[in-house]
Order: structure tokens, then sequence, then C-alpha cells
């Protein structure tokens, strides 16, 4: 874990930050000789973002709805279809 003082981070902050998403290597940041904050990517970092429980909750029954309202063979439903089901 690479260890920089408070103010060089207060200088640099958005390139630190840059640094640890591309790298994943976590930061400490001392403030007078002590740790006062380290910097971690996120646990999770696939690009994708989670979704709230509503837009679950619509992602859902719009798959249900596709699923009960399969077309005719090799035909896929357009968006207005979908829509009015």
């Amino acid at each position: 874990m690479r260890k920089i003082n408070l103010r060089e981070a207060n200088q640099r902050f958005s390139q630190l930050v840059r640094e640890v998403q591309e790298t994943r290597e976590p930061v400490s940041v001392y403030r007078h000789g002590e740790l006062a904050v380290e910097i971690h990517p996120p646990a999770r970092s696939s690009g994708v973002r989670a979704l709230t429980p509503e837009q679950e909750a619509a992602l859902n029954e719009m798959f249900e709805i596709a699923k009960r309202a399969r077309p005719s063979k090799g035909r896929k439903l357009t968006r207005d279809e979908m829509h009015e089901r």
C-alpha cells in the first residue's frame, strides 16, 4: 500500500483517485505522521451500476411480460408491442 502525506494528497487528489481506480492499489494518507485515511478502489468494479429496488422490479416485470407474450416462431416483439402488454 502506497503512503503519502495529506498535503500531497490534497494537491493532487483527482490524480490520486484516478491512480487508485486504474491500479486498484489502495493509498494511505498520513497527517502529522499518523494514518488519517485510506483510499481504496470499490469492491465491485465491473463497470455495472447497481439497480435500485424499483428499477430491479421494473426490469423483472418486463422480463415476465416478454416470457408470457412469446411471438410466433422466429419473430421478436417490437418495443411498442412490449409496452402494450
